[in-house]
């Protein structure tokens, strides 16, 4: 448990210690090129605001199934010792 802390402390603070990022398609550049620099950042912005809530969705999901196998892996091990011991 301590070692997921770490891991999700250190992406936590990547988080925040992100350079820019271009995340348009060629569609939105050009879109984005031809409103001007202060709504091209706010599209950016949206762009990968929009984009955190599949990846959280996606990681918890994740984080939940390996929680779950985790949970049944010391079932079968508890069970394998309570049968070797009798």
């Amino acid at each position: 448990m301590k070692q997921f802390l770490n891991i999700l402390l250190v992406l936590f603070l990547l988080l925040f210690i992100s350079t820019a990022v271009e995340a348009q398609c060629a569609v939105c550049t050009k879109t984005s090129s031809q409103l001007g620099e202060k709504p091209a950042q706010g599209m950016n912005a949206a762009i990968l605001y929009l984009m955190m809530m599949p990846f959280a969705i996606v990681g918890f999901i994740g984080y939940r199934w390996w929680k779950g196998n985790k949970k049944l892996e010391q079932e079968e091990i508890r069970n394998q010792q309570q049968a070797n011991d009798q």
